[in-house]
């Protein structure tokens, strides 16, 4: 049987190498699209590489050639930053973000591509009610640029919807989950300064772990048509407090350092995750989280050792 054909773009990212591990082992054949090659090993297993870019100007209609899904994963961003990554460039940001991802649907869609998946951001809603839930059919008032780039390119890909070319977007929030081969994870820097007895700021946000985003991804190449085309999905999952993230490190390792007060979460808005879920996909709650945030502090203690006991 014929593997389907996946191009990824951005597939070297946090999230993206994710989707590309998850859908190579689920079958696909995965062809990343990115501004340079990923090292030797990145992946668990090699994959093709394709040189693209986010640019309006270029046509990259060969790139889609023979490709059955586009999974489009790439930003342009400053680096760490989303909200305010558009640096002194707000207008290279915007060109880029919007109308090169807005080039690439369009290249997709003329090329036969089956279906396009669009990862977009919950930035998107923008400066909602205080503690309000955040559905999908909410009107939107995004009030970064990032989040204008994300919903403008969320509309535009609605609008290329036809029969023939099913489209979905995945409004994601924070991702955890360890990075790739030489890469730090999203927690590195704050278990570092933990550990070195630094002051912790309290903080809380919604988070989802990679892997539970890869799966909903795959879930939009395999779900029927009609169940999926045209629409948004939020995609998360827990409400993380630096509280109890670091109250792992602190069992694990056995630290003296007080831990930081939790926050108020009471003004964050969640997002329901109602619609992914009648479909199927199930996220992997706390277990995951806990589970994960031990590897991590386990794989930091490999690099940074902490000078006292590691739990087993």
């Amino acid at each position: 049987m014929r593997r389907p054909a996946t191009l990824v773009s951005g597939g070297t990212g946090l999230v993206g190498r994710f989707i590309v591990e998850h859908l190579a082992a689920a079958g696909h054949d995965v062809i990343v699209l990115g501004r340079t090659s990923p090292p030797k090993g990145f992946f668990s297993n090699p994959v093709r590489f394709l040189e693209g870019a986010l640019d309006p100007d270029r046509d990259q209609f060969q790139a889609f050639d023979g490709m059955d899904f586009f999974v489009h994963a790439a930003f342009d961003h400053l680096p760490g930053k989303y909200r305010g990554g558009e640096g002194g460039d707000p207008d290279g940001f915007w060109r880029r973000n919007h109308e090169g991802s807005v080039a690439l649907f369009d290249a997709a869609r003329r090329a036969g591509v089956a279906r396009t998946i669009f990862l977009s951001s919950r930035a998107a809603y923008g400066g909602e009610a205080p503690g309000a839930p955040l559905h999908e059919d909410l009107a939107c008032a995004p009030d970064t640029l990032y989040g204008k780039a994300k919903l403008a390119a969320e509309s535009a890909l609605g609008r290329l919807t036809t029969p023939e070319f099913a489209t979905a977007s995945l409004r994601i929030t924070g991702v955890y989950g360890p990075a790739g081969p030489g890469r730090e994870h999203k927690w590195s820097a704050l278990l570092g300064d933990y550990l070195a007895g630094k002051p912790i700021e309290p903080r809380a946000g919604t988070e989802v772990h990679g892997e539970d985003v890869a799966t909903a991804v795959e879930l939009m190449l395999t779900v029927a048509a009609k169940t999926m085309s045209g629409k948004l999905f939020n995609v998360s999952d827990i409400v993380v407090d630096r509280h109890d993230l670091l109250a792992i490190v602190k069992e694990r390792t056995g630290s003296p350092h007080a831990l930081p007060g939790r926050a108020d979460a009471s003004s964050l808005g969640v997002m329901a995750t109602d619609r992914l879920q009648r479909l199927g996909w199930r996220p992997g709650g706390h277990g995951l989280f806990r589970d994960t945030v031990a590897k991590l502090v386990a794989e930091h203690a490999r690099f940074a050792p902490f000078q006292g006991p590691l739990s087993v």
